[in-house]
Order: C-alpha cells, then sequence, then structure tokens
C-alpha cells in the first residue's frame, strides 16, 4: 500500500494522539522538575535561596498534579488503572512503531490538484 502521509485525510486522530503525547512529556518534564528542586533544596545553606527553591518546588507539584488530572480527565493517564494503561501504552507503542515505518519523505512531494486553486491564482483581480 502507498499511502500519502501528506494528504490531510491520512492525519485523522493525529491532534489528539499529539495532545497525548505532549501532555505525557510535560508530565516528565514537570516531574523531573520537583525531582532536581527537591535535590537543589537539600544541598542549599542559604535561608533565601531555600525559601525561593521551596517556593518554586511547592508551584512544581501543583504543576504535576493540575497535568495528571487534566490526563486523567481526558482518559491520557490511567494512574489507578493499571490493565487500561498498558493498553494505553501498547497502542502508544505501536504508533510509535507505525510513524517510524511510514514513508514520510515520497519522491513526489507535488500536492498539485489537492486544493481548490493554485496558490498564485488571483481572485478578483487581487492576489490571494
Amino acid at each position: 500500500m502507498n499511502t500519502d502521509y501528506l494528504d490531510p485525510i491520512n492525519s485523522l486522530n493525529m491532534p489528539e494522539m499529539a495532545d497525548m503525547t505532549f501532555a505525557m512529556d510535560f508530565l516528565i518534564r514537570a516531574k523531573e522538575g520537583v525531582r532536581n528542586l527537591s535535590i537543589a533544596l537539600t544541598e542549599t545553606a542559604s535561608p533565601d535561596v531555600r525559601a525561593l527553591l521551596r517556593n518554586h518546588l511547592m508551584q512544581g507539584i501543583a504543576l504535576h498534579q493540575e497535568i495528571t488530572e487534566l490526563m486523567i480527565r481526558k482518559k491520557w493517564f490511567h494512574p489507578y488503572e493499571l490493565n487500561e494503561q498498558y493498553q494505553l501504552d501498547q497502542l502508544s507503542a505501536k504508533n510509535t512503531v507505525m510513524i517510524g515505518q511510514m514513508n514520510l519523505f515520497p519522491d513526489d512531494t507535488s500536492r498539485k490538484g489537492m486544493f481548490d486553486r493554485t496558490p498564485d491564482e488571483h481572485i478578483g483581480g487581487h492576489k490571494a
């Protein structure tokens, strides 16, 4: 099968899959931030710096919670339903392999005929 992945019709469900991926990456980064701030807090002697780090740590924890709640609400993350999370992780792995096997850069990248007019076509005597 020679699918044209540049054709918008072949990107169905991609925005939600991308949103889920970005949210998971954001969650991981928030967790890393909390971990790094915790370590920095234990290694800092200055009371002013400790107060600053403690404030950032509380903000990081709140951000992590907010992202987690969003992902749970959207059904992108199932921390209490391991079987459902496992199924979601399997789907993610399958999609990753599928995307890796796509021919995203075909020899023919011409999109002529896919749009209702050519980009340089004039409308009412004015450039579009």
